[in-house]
């Protein structure tokens, strides 16, 4: 319940759940749109912290990417899936009018309530734009549970296999683990498959192996590559309307996760 709060121990374990399971959509995106995800993890650090401030820390929720600027970003700026983004000031923008209607929104749902929302997009519209969203992702996940790339476009049989062992682990946890370790399904069959690659890859040979060389050569503490928001007219008409779909995706979200 909102007004109840976990052991210490057990909230930094969530917490570590929450994560893994965010990392892999808020890295995502960026990567899709072309933009440098470590600017995509700062700024959503940022937003759920001043969201966490704003509610007074009773609503658990992370504020991270949302897949539905990738159509309209790519469009606007010419970019192509995965690549650099040689227009991110345009799509930059375009985001910072998107922030702008969402804004108002939310200013005129605190005044006038959420009724009207509710009226505007009903259960059958939003759930049907959360649905829509998971099928224009499903090719991504499947492609990237096959392990294709550059170098290997139709994936790998070992991946597919380290996949579904994964699935069937974070389903075996969620069903058959004891006590507080059913909650965290997502870290542990993470971690079981991670250390299942671990082995069979760099082990025994059979995949390509974890590159712990970038790691080791990485920085402790730096900054992401900020860039500057150019606004343009046509991107803004591209990319400001996504609020409207955020509206109907939250609503819809909210409503498939409640009691």
């Amino acid at each position: 319940m909102p007004d109840e709060r976990l052991p210490s121990g057990q909230t930094v374990v969530l917490g570590l759940q929450h994560v893994v399971a965010m990392f892999g959509a808020t890295v995502l995106a960026p990567i899709l749109m072309g933009f440098d995800p470590n600017v995509a993890i700062f700024f959503s650090g940022v937003a759920t912290l001043i969201f966490f401030i704003a509610t007074g820390g009773r609503v658990p929720s992370y504020l991270g990417s949302s897949f539905a600027f990738i159509g309209p970003v790519l469009a606007a700026t010419g970019a192509t899936v995965g690549q650099p983004n040689p227009n991110i000031g345009l799509a930059l923008g375009g985001i910072v009018a998107a922030g702008v209607v969402y804004t108002a929104i939310g200013v005129v749902v605190m005044v006038a309530g959420h009724r009207w929302v509710e009226r505007l997009m009903p259960p059958a519209v939003t759930g049907a734009i959360v649905a829509a969203i998971g099928l224009v992702l499903a090719p991504i996940a499947i492609g990237s549970a096959s392990g294709t790339g550059p170098t290997d476009p139709n994936g790998s049989g070992f991946a597919r296999f380290v996949a579904l062992l994964t699935v069937v682990a974070v389903g075996a946890v969620a069903v058959y683990a004891p006590g507080l370790w059913r909650r965290l399904p997502i870290l542990i069959g993470g971690a079981i498959g991670y250390f299942a690659y671990l082995v069979l890859a760099n082990g025994m040979g059979l995949g390509s192996p974890i590159d712990f060389s970038k790691i080791g050569a990485a920085a402790w503490l730096g900054l992401p590559n900020f860039a500057k928001p150019v606004f343009s007219g046509g991107a803004i008409s591209l990319i400001a309307p996504v609020a409207i779909i955020l509206v109907a995706e939250t609503s819809g979200t909210s409503r498939r996760s409640a009691p």
